[in-house]
């Protein structure tokens, strides 16, 4: 995904990647438009993926797949949740929930910025952090904390993003609410006894190109 993002990408535009095909299409930001930025909240924890757990969540996606018939949760949709609530092991079946509803997220969201523009994703980025942190268990306190408090201090919405297990949560934020929310999330690190996060602004750009 990240190399893809870095050769198709356009400015002010997101990269709707489908996994499996490879097919992509430009989906309009509109961020400028509507005085919107991303803000990175880099919390320095650091990604521990070979110990975290990622082999076991790769089993489980592949257990609760088998289970209801399908090659890949790719094939499994929202409607099919229940059935698979009733056939799945609780951790297994929130493995599932988290992915299954992830991809409806993605769907949901292009939909969104198409038809609404940005401000309207704030929610699905909020829905998108609870399932990685709840369901898949991928968040750490200090990119709950992050994500909490900048949504607090009047972020639109803020997940984490990347493997988890450390690592950085990104915010949309109004360009007038940047410095309020940079500062709330700075204090509450130094409340809750963390180091302090780098905080930086981010822009979507056109991607890698041969001169």
């Amino acid at each position: 995904m990240d190399q893809s993002a870095s050769l198709l990408g356009r400015a002010d535009h997101a990269v709707f990647l489908d996994c499996r095909s490879l097919d992509s299409e430009l989906v309009p930001l509109g961020l400028a438009e509507a005085e919107l930025a991303v803000l990175v909240m880099d919390t320095g924890v650091k990604h521990s993926h070979a110990t975290g757990g990622y082999g076991e969540r790769r089993a489980a996606c592949e257990r609760g797949a088998a289970a209801l018939g399908a090659s890949s949760l790719r094939d499994v949709t929202v409607d099919d949740l229940p059935r698979a609530q009733e056939l799945l092991d609780d951790v297994t079946f929130r493995r599932v929930r988290h992915v299954v509803t992830e991809n409806q997220r993605v769907l949901d969201t292009v939909s969104a910025l198409r038809s609404q523009g940005a401000t309207a994703i704030g929610e699905l980025l909020d829905a998108s952090h609870r399932s990685m942190r709840d369901d898949f268990e991928i968040s750490v306190p200090e990119l709950d904390l992050a994500v909490e408090t900048a949504v607090q201090a009047g972020a639109l919405g803020a997940r984490m993003t990347g493997g988890g297990f450390g690592g950085a949560a990104i915010a949309l934020v109004r360009l007038g609410d940047l410095s309020r929310v940079q500062v709330a999330v700075d204090n509450a690190f130094g409340e809750h006894g963390y180091s302090q996060p780098d905080t930086f602004v981010v822009f979507a750009s056109d991607g890698a190109a041969r001169n």
